[in-house]
């Protein structure tokens, strides 16, 4: 079940306007990246379990002794949550579950397989680490022709046509646009759904210095919680259903 703290997060979220954005239907085949605590897991299981499939790929669970802090911290996570599916399957259903973990484990399966492919707020991640185009090459190449991927990312402020920078966590969605054209997707639409005004993207610790993480602790702690969760860009692409396969390349 959904917990009251997930369900105080849903003015930030917009789970129901999201998800219609993204057109997910309840017979589909749907793909959700590194899912961690399952916010969206809890709303997106019980939805496909009767019709659909949902396939978690989340955080390899065998680093849990890694010597690498945030490794140890998201193999938990994701343990937790497996913990969680399996000893709720009349909530959860009979979700799949794959390790995702690039550049190492970056194969999702089948060519082709997915109605969607959906990520909430991992995108930074993935361009810190220099990934963020085979991540997308890769969700491009599992999802079905016709398929959508729907992202939503924490929206750093435009500086200029050439660059971008508002604290640690933050991408441009410009930026991100370009990387998801030159892995094959198109744009088909763009949302305001999860957009917030007050968030001025200029914080001492980036997005983390905002709710839930509050990372800067008691230091302005009211300034950030009456702030709310971060601005965030909501962006729906499109896999062609004609298209021309295209090799890996340097990411742009």
């Amino acid at each position: 079940m959904r917990s009251d703290g997930h369900k105080a997060r849903n003015r930030y979220r917009n789970p129901v306007d999201t998800l219609l954005f993204f057109a997910v239907e309840p017979q589909h085949q749907v793909l959700e990246i590194w899912p961690a605590r399952g916010w969206y897991t809890e709303i997106l299981a019980p939805y496909l379990r009767d019709q659909g499939q949902l396939t978690i790929a989340h955080h390899r669970q065998l680093q849990l002794d890694a010597d690498d802090d945030r490794q140890r911290f998201w193999a938990r996570i994701s343990r937790q949550l497996s913990e969680r599916i399996e000893l709720q399957p009349e909530y959860f259903g009979a979700v799949k579950q794959l390790a995702f973990d690039p550049p190492e484990l970056l194969h999702l399966g089948q060519e082709g397989h997915y109605d969607r492919v959906l990520s909430f707020r991992n995108a930074h991640i993935w361009d810190q680490h220099g990934l963020l185009l085979q991540s997308m090459q890769e969700f491009f190449r599992v999802l079905k022709p016709g398929g959508i991927l729907g992202m939503v990312e924490h929206r750093a402020s435009r500086v200029s046509d050439i660059t971008s920078f508002a604290g640690e966590g933050y991408l441009d969605e410009a930026y991100i646009i370009m990387v998801a054209e030159f892995a094959g997707f198109q744009l088909l639409d763009r949302s305001e759904i999860n957009a917030n005004p007050l968030d001025t993207r200029d914080h001492p610790r980036g997005v983390y210095s905002l709710p839930p993480t509050l990372a800067m602790g008691s230091e302005d702690r009211e300034r950030f919680l009456a702030i709310g969760e971060s601005d965030r860009m909501t962006l729906k692409f499109i896999k062609p259903e004609h298209y021309s396969s295209r090799p890996y390349a340097v990411q742009p």
